[in-house]
């Protein structure tokens, strides 16, 4: 079956336009059920990030077209508001981009490694909702062996330059010495935690931490001399904030422009920092409006993260060079499923022949014939109709002089080596 993959990302489709088409846990799951009952969807995976949106899909013959239009349905978008932003690739590319997805080559941040934590979490929650066979559940498995080799054997993962690393410095950029600055993280995944980690580093004066679950917020906090706040309670502690760092979940804004206002006003204007790497977006767009306020988006952090990259341009050519390797092995593989397989057809006409010889055995013992008799029958004519075929292809390669079949058949059957080369040429 066809395999496909669409999406939309970074590069080709602005924030505004990701957010919209984004999944969360469950709502993933139940995206990934949807998919696959689609007419036509064999197998079905959600891969959703900050930073891209995709669909991975064994499709029937035909229906290549199925998943995309399942997206514009399910998200209530128009062709003409979303095809113009969507990428599709079909067979062997598919299979390169899910390889390059997860190595790393990409992401925004060239060899990031959030993101194959990411690619495993999309394939555990399939597994879990059933919506992968067995040539995706080997695509895969396929996928993290290569970004594992990837990882081992070039340095596209030598310097941190990770959304989280990048928010810190731009940070640093801003704020000349962290260590006078107070830091409020919202939110307590990966990139809030790598973000808690880099802030530890620089040994900011105070840390911030609020989450919508408390305990969360307080486990994180702990790790690195934090303090931690609930998420209802994000608008009392704002106006100490000098920088802010957001990656939620959440569907919506948790800071609004008007909590962010009575924040300054409360800092007598002082400015505030502002990096919004959530997707939905957690801070309000219009907040970029304000005085005394400097907010980044996701897609703002490209000018500093591409300051980084070079160092990494020859592992990336080393890495792709890996991936179009195993796109060839991996597609042998699936394509070999389509294949007719020899050893079915030998087996099943074997068994014919079986079946056909031990009815007419039994037969002749019914009629009273002796068990001698009728075993001799047996193994004769089972013997007979099991070699006509092959007998009659040698004696014809044979006055052909066909060497290639004579030899096949040689190593097929274990013959001696030493063995007349051309088997019933004297009978032929």
């Amino acid at each position: 079956m066809p395999l496909v993959a669409f999406g939309l990302n970074h590069l080709t489709a602005p924030v505004s336009l990701r957010e919209q088409v984004a999944f969360d846990g469950d709502r993933a799951r139940l995206a990934m059920s949807d998919l696959r009952q689609q007419a036509g969807v064999d197998e079905a995976m959600i891969l959703s990030t900050c930073n891209r949106t995709e669909l991975y899909c064994s499709v029937h013959p035909g229906a290549e077209h199925v998943p995309a239009e399942w997206l514009h349905r399910h998200h209530h978008l128009t062709a003409e508001k979303l095809d113009e932003f969507l990428y599709r690739h079909d067979e062997d590319d598919a299979v390169r981009h899910i390889f390059r997805v997860a190595t790393g080559l990409d992401s925004m941040v060239l060899g990031e490694p959030q993101i194959l934590g990411q690619v495993k979490d999309a394939y555990q929650m399939a597994r879990e909702v059933q919506t992968l066979g067995p040539p995706m559940e080997r695509l895969l498995q396929h996928t993290f062996a290569v970004a594992k080799r990837v990882r081992s054997d070039t340095r596209i993962g030598a310097h941190t330059v990770s959304v989280a690393f990048t928010a810190v410095r731009l940070a640093e950029q801003v704020f000349t010495d962290l260590r006078d600055a107070c830091v409020l993280l919202v939110g307590a995944g990966d990139t809030v935690e790598l973000a808690a980690r880099h802030l530890a580093g620089k040994q900011v004066k105070r840390l911030l931490v609020a989450n919508r679950t408390l305990e969360t917020a307080q486990t994180l906090a702990h790790q690195h001399g934090g303090y931690a706040i609930a998420l209802s309670d994000l608008g009392k502690h704002l106006a100490e904030a000098d920088i802010v760092i957001s990656s939620t979940a959440a569907r919506q804004p948790v800071i609004t422009r008007n909590m962010v206002e009575a924040a300054i006003a409360t800092r007598r204007r002082r400015p505030m920092f502002m990096v919004d790497i959530a997707v939905p977006r957690d801070i309000e767009p219009t907040v970029s409006e304000l005085r005394d306020v400097f907010l980044y988006g996701i897609d703002d952090l490209r000018q500093v993260i591409d300051e980084h990259l070079r160092s990494r341009e020859t592992a990336a050519n080393e890495a792709g060079a890996i991936i179009d390797l195993q796109v060839d092995r991996y597609m042998n593989w699936r394509r070999a499923l389509t294949l007719r397989n020899p050893v079915l057809d030998l087996r099943a006409s074997a068994e014919a022949h079986r079946d056909d010889v031990l009815a007419r055995a039994q037969a002749m013992i019914e009629r009273g014939k002796s068990p001698e008799e009728t075993l001799a029958f047996l193994a004769n004519t089972l013997t007979n109709k099991l070699l006509h075929a092959p007998s009659a292809r040698l004696r014809e390669a044979a006055l052909s002089g066909d060497l290639d079949l004579l030899n096949a058949a040689e190593r097929l059957y274990g013959l001696d080596a030493d063995a007349d080369p051309n088997p019933g040429a004297d009978e032929a």
